[in-house]
């Protein structure tokens, strides 16, 4: 499989890919990894990993989500990668997302405004806390590992995948109504939703209201097929006890969040 090294972006949250992601970048190690990625040319991927914060590792003053180092005995300084531990790679789940920031803006005050799009999924080799920011060696995650394996696996995956598809986006309609208390004429229609059975899957994660570790569980999934029939479970699962429930502030839950450092 393909390795990189590229900058790592801890979060209280799962990027999955297709999906945008905006920043709010005001710690100074992720402002360094910032105007790194700046001097990279616009028309060249931006690239870096956003994986989730194991639940319990979180030890942010500055940020939520965003654990602050302690300052070294004798001194005020931070060192970097303090406040993950001794191993850092333990303080995450070992899979991610790949980002590739199309913007990068720089605010007067030196924080950044960055708006970034998933694009590969990833796993975690190791995590180095020596430079300025995290960085991490990564490898490639197949989507559809059967596919690249054995042709008929893969047609037979695929063809389950679609099928699974289908009763998702069904699924997530009627998610959508109860949760919004909808008509069924507003809904989104079908023609609005994709096709491919992969970008199903990831849209319906990310839109739907649950924590991050069912989401990193989704993100993780090791098929497409896989992910679609644990979404399926969900979906009716949350529906049901969202048929019980008064009604909720669905703009509130649904709106996708800035998410600070």
């Amino acid at each position: 499989m393909t390795t990189a090294r590229l900058p790592l972006f801890p979060l209280n949250a799962v990027l999955f890919p297709g999906l945008v992601l905006p920043l709010n970048v005001f710690e100074e190690r992720y402002r360094a990894m910032m105007r790194e990625l700046a001097t990279t040319d616009e028309d060249a991927p931006r690239r870096f990993v956003v994986v989730a914060i194991r639940d319990g590792r979180e030890s942010a003053r500055t940020g939520t989500g965003m654990p602050d180092a302690v300052p070294a005995p004798g001194t005020d300084e931070r060192a970097p990668g303090e406040g993950f531990g001794p191993d850092p790679i333990q303080a995450f789940h070992r899979v991610g997302c790949v980002a590739d920031a199309a913007k990068i803006r720089e605010r007067a005050d030196g924080s950044f405004e960055v708006l970034a799009t998933g694009t590969v999924r990833v796993r975690l080799l190791s995590v180095d806390a020596s430079g300025p920011y995290l960085t991490a060696e990564v490898e490639d995650l197949p989507e559809n590992p059967a596919a690249e394996d054995d042709e008929a696996e893969g047609k037979s995956a695929q063809e389950e995948a679609a099928a699974l598809s289908e009763g998702v986006l069904r699924a997530f309609r009627g998610y959508q109504k109860r949760l919004a208390g909808a008509s069924e004429r507003s809904l989104t229609t079908g023609a609005d939703l994709p096709d491919d059975p992969s970008v199903v899957s990831y849209l319906v994660a990310a839109a739907a209201v649950l924590d991050v570790p069912t989401k990193q569980r989704l993100l993780q999934a090791p098929d497409t097929a896989t992910r679609l029939r644990e979404e399926l479970a969900l979906l009716r699962k949350e529906t049901a006890v969202i048929r019980h429930l008064p009604s909720l502030p669905a703009i509130d839950l649904t709106r996708a969040p800035t998410h600070p450092n």
